[in-house]
């Protein structure tokens, strides 16, 4: 009896998503090519969904968007809903993961583009509404980045950042009128700390506004160490902190992809020193009702990273 009781637990604790059993959830951002291979090719699929679950990844940011002219998430809907329907079998959540450098999405902080931005949302509520409850997305994530705009300097950066929370702003709008149970949030670079923004008739740092409107954030805390001075705990700790005041949540952004400068990218650390960095943030966050885990920049690199190291 205690035999098949062991065995049935653990069969139990196979079930169970990741985050449940103890762990910090694990999202991966997943884009255009990737995205749309998984939702168009069930072999595909099965084997992404395989491969993430492998390396305890709970949550994908599926892109959900127009590429290379075709916009599948309104022409044929029915792949997204079998793809979705399969990562939730698998416990897995998925989020719309909307902004991309083929469209120039930084663009739509700007006034002239708040109809495509707002467009690009509702497909997203609309497909939502249209699915059944097994196919539909549990979250939108927002990559769409004013900082990227040519025209960003210290002279404009101010109005551009309002730019963006007035779309963001349009887009809980949105959200609220539909009666959208969509969890939304923008990934945001940790340094929004460190500018002054007056919005609304208010002045504070930009990342609590940007914290005060959204659900959540994912804060691209692009740093290679865990502790310390310039680490992934120091710089998310304004954030981490206002969110516990305000009840909203902060997923920790991580890089593995290349870069020259070293210390933006767990690139050249490898997976090892990876995992101890997550396993030394998240002691250092357990407490903070904040905190929701990670999220890993980006699934095509992700796994050529995995496999480099293991040679």
């Amino acid at each position: 009896m205690t035999r098949l009781f062991h065995l049935c637990l653990l069969l139990l604790l196979c079930t169970l998503p990741i985050s449940a059993m103890g762990q910090a959830s694990r999202a991966v951002w997943t884009w255009e090519a990737e995205s749309s291979a998984m939702v168009k090719d069930p072999a595909v699929a099965q084997e992404a969904t395989a491969y993430l679950q492998s390396q305890r990844i709970d949550t994908v940011y599926l892109y959900a968007d127009a590429y290379q002219g075709h916009n599948l998430i309104v022409e044929q809907p029915q792949l997204y809903r079998a793809f979705i329907e399969r990562l939730h079998r698998r416990h897995m959540k998925v989020y719309a993961l909307l902004g991309s450098a083929y469209l120039h999405t930084e663009n739509y902080v700007l006034p002239a583009y708040r109809e495509q931005a707002e467009d690009m949302f509702r497909r997203v509520v609309r497909y939502n509404a249209a699915a059944p409850a097994t196919a539909r997305f549990d979250g939108v994530n927002l990559d769409i980045e004013p900082h990227i705009l040519d025209e960003w300097n210290d002279h404009t950066r101010e109005r551009l950042l309002a730019g963006f929370l007035d779309m963001g702003d349009a887009l809980m709008k949105i959200k609220r009128e539909h009666h959208a149970t969509l969890a939304v949030g923008p990934a945001i670079p940790f340094w929004l700390d460190g500018i002054e923004l007056e919005w609304k008739g208010v002045r504070r740092p930009a990342s609590e506004h940007v914290i005060d409107l959204f659900d959540y954030v994912a804060l691209m805390d692009y740093r290679h160490k865990a502790e310390g001075s310039d680490s992934i705990l120091s710089l998310a700790a304004s954030e981490i902190a206002y969110a516990d005041r305000v009840g909203k949540k902060v997923v920790i952004g991580l890089e593995v992809s290349p870069n020259e400068l070293e210390k933006v990218t767990f690139d050249q650390a490898g997976p090892k020193v990876f995992e101890q960095a997550l396993s030394a943030v998240e002691r250092a966050l357990r407490d903070d009702p904040s905190f929701a885990g990670f999220a890993i920049h980006h699934y095509r690199t992700y796994r050529n990273w995995i496999e480099r190291h293991r040679d």
